[in-house]
């Protein structure tokens, strides 16, 4: 059972590591506009708390980012050429050793979608009330 918790630990680590590879193979000149755009789309699904299944819902909550994540990010990285692949990770480890990087843009959009979704449903919710 340890074996198997280790193992999965380590796969986390990994999952974590490649899309901050993508993060930064999204901001190099080398990478195509297509690749870009599907990295930015993988990356921004990976770090939001907002799911296309909810993670309340039992087995299927979950099932989206056990396989929907895994499954873009191989896809964005068959899209990334091989060298530009190589020096984002290379540059991933080095944000990885250094601590955790930090986007307070990434967290501003998701505080805006969050306050979006509130003011809309209160506004809803008074609508049909009143």
């Amino acid at each position: 059972m340890t074996q198997l918790l280790n193992r999965f630990k380590n796969w986390v680590k990994l999952i974590k590591s490649e899309v901050l590879a993508l993060y930064v193979a999204t901001k190099d000149p080398r990478t195509p506009w297509y690749a870009k755009l599907f990295a930015v789309m993988v990356v921004a699904y990976f770090f939001s708390p907002i799911d296309l299944i909810p993670d309340f819902i039992p087995v299927l909550g979950y099932l989206d980012d056990l396989i929907l994540v895994p499954l873009g990010i191989a896809i964005a990285l068959q899209m990334i050429p091989d060298n530009v692949l190589e020096d984002s990770r290379i540059k991933a480890q080095a944000q990885i050793s250094e601590g955790k990087p930090v986007s307070r843009i990434a967290a501003a959009i998701i505080i805006l979608i969050w306050l979006s979704i509130a003011i809309i449903g209160s506004l809803w919710l008074y609508r049909t009330i009143v």
